[in-house]
């Protein structure tokens, strides 16, 4: 039978569960970085200390990632991602409940545990049980999820703390976790393929002390010193415990993470496309809003304003290029998005303290417009000639390395904007100024312009990397032809 052979499956009830899932998982990682300050008087502490109910929910985010492939074979993925939307949910209570930060900070790891097997889940999903024709059109209306939810963060964030107290970040997701859950039961049907024999252990051990150690290093590097004891350590064990993980995987008989997936070229090039745009996407994520909060002085409502026009934008264009993806192929579509997001990106590099209002937000679109055209035909293009049964590895790589290139250009685009504010400000007093607020706002603004720069170097290196993917053959179209077939499948009645 074919992948979808013996499935009842209808696309947008399922498509709204895995929507709903994907959005929640991703919205919870947004929210927090407006409630830092408010966390930190409330529980009198140190912004340092509180920090970590943020690097804590991205470490545990990437550590189960790679996980999720063995969990999602062993139990299903519909149960994985059931029990992984019950697990958030009960942690966003917990949260709620927080009686000081380390409790808080405990709940915000398990919080992220559970996010971090959310979106492999979700994307398994996808290429498992919806039907051939239809995938591209998911993965947009799944990549869609995942974009808006950050973009949308810090104005949800903003609205709940200037309306309600802390807490009700975590309680907004109450209901919408319990919506998702429904629509997870109700209809997407159980199925189970290959089902390993045994837990690779070794392999287990290595990917956690590996991600949890690469991360925590990317993550405080800044904070610690990149050339502390501490953080040559992290990278020392992390190094070591990545080389071991990789060869464990190549030579298991049942590896936790299939890393064969890489032989596919298809996959190897999209991977490589998709984390290049990850770090150039994380500049426009990170510096924006900090410019405009921390030059401009605009409120965290309003930043969360002006960065609504770009992801409605997003919004609106995902389904088209999912349309388009069928027509065109993912060399143009992503050809395009890449350009128009390296252009975008370049203009970002000319702000000024004075800058207008409507020259960010004309540019954030059509940086975001160009991501839209990227992000969809990458996944899928990456996706669509994996085997149906190594689906759910492909789809925990991808996450996997995604998180730890996000958390490497959140990293070092932080330290750069440090570093690079400094060297201004010493050109500008060796030139005999004074004025120590002007060389702190015209310091901050060049260092933007500067990490600007480097993302838009960074952007343009997936354009030419882009030209090698072409559309699959026709025959590949044919569902089942040659794609793996589900070896047990079968729906459940609830």
């Amino acid at each position: 039978m074919n992948q979808t052979e013996g499935l009842k499956v209808r696309f947008w009830p399922v498509m709204v569960a895995i929507f709903i899932g994907s959005f929640l998982c991703v919205l919870a990682s947004a929210t927090i970085n407006l409630a830092l300050e408010i966390l930190t008087e409330h529980f009198h502490s140190t912004l340092g200390s509180v920090q970590w109910t943020l690097t804590g929910f991205m470490l545990a985010m990437g550590t189960t990632a790679p996980i999720a492939g063995y969990l999602g074979e062993r139990f299903s993925y519909r149960r994985l991602y059931l029990s992984s939307l019950v697990g958030f949910t009960l942690a966003s209570i917990l949260c709620a409940t927080a009686w000081n930060e380390g409790s808080l900070i405990t709940f915000r790891v398990l919080q992220g545990a559970f996010s971090g097997l959310i979106i492999p889940a979700t994307m398994s999903i996808i290429y498992q049980i919806i039907p051939r024709e239809r995938q591209a059109m998911a993965v947009a209306f799944w990549g869609l999820a995942a974009m808006l939810a950050p973009a949308f963060g810090p104005t949800i964030s903003g609205w709940v703390l200037q309306n309600f107290n802390w807490q009700w970040l975590f309680l907004m997701n109450i209901p919408i976790g319990l919506i998702a859950i429904w629509f997870v039961y109700a209809y997407i049907p159980y199925y189970r393929m290959n089902v390993p024999k045994s837990f690779d252990l070794l392999g287990f051990l290595t990917v956690v002390v590996s991600s949890s150690s690469l991360l925590l290093a990317l993550g405080q590097g800044h904070n610690w010193g990149w050339g502390s004891f501490k953080v040559i350590a992290l990278f020392v064990i992390g190094g070591v415990s990545l080389i071991l993980f990789i060869w464990r995987e190549l030579t298991a008989k049942t590896p936790l993470l299939n890393l064969k997936v890489f032989k596919n070229k298809r996959f190897t090039l999209n991977a490589i496309i998709s984390n290049i745009i990850t770090i150039s996407l994380y500049s426009g994520t990170l510096l924006t809003p900090v410019f405009l909060q921390r030059i401009q002085h605009v409120s965290a409502m309003d930043t969360g304003m002006i960065l609504l026009p770009a992801s409605l934008a997003m919004a609106l264009l995902m389904p088209v290029v999912g349309k388009l993806y069928g027509i065109l192929g993912p060399r143009i579509l992503m050809s395009f998005g890449i350009a128009l997001l390296t252009v975008g990106t370049l203009a970002l590099s000319w702000l000024s303290v004075d800058v207008s209002h409507a020259y960010v937000i004309g540019w954030m679109v059509v940086r975001n417009i160009g991501i839209a055209f990227v992000v969809m035909p990458s996944s899928n293009a990456a996706m669509e000639q994996i085997p149906a049964e190594l689906s759910g590895h492909a789809s925990a790589i991808t996450n996997w390395t995604r998180n730890v290139f996000g958390s490497f250009a959140i990293a070092i685009f932080t330290t750069m904007l440090a570093s690079r504010s400094l060297v201004h400000a010493t050109d500008f007093m060796k030139a005999g100024n004074t004025d120590a607020l002007h060389i702190q706002i015209m310091s901050f603004t060049m260092s933007v312009n500067d990490v600007y720069v480097v993302a838009t170097l960074v952007a343009a290196v997936a354009l030419p990397i882009s030209l090698f993917v072409g559309k699959t053959k026709r025959a590949d179209e044919n569902d089942g032809v040659k794609r793996s077939t589900v070896t047990a499948a079968k729906t459940v009645s609830r």
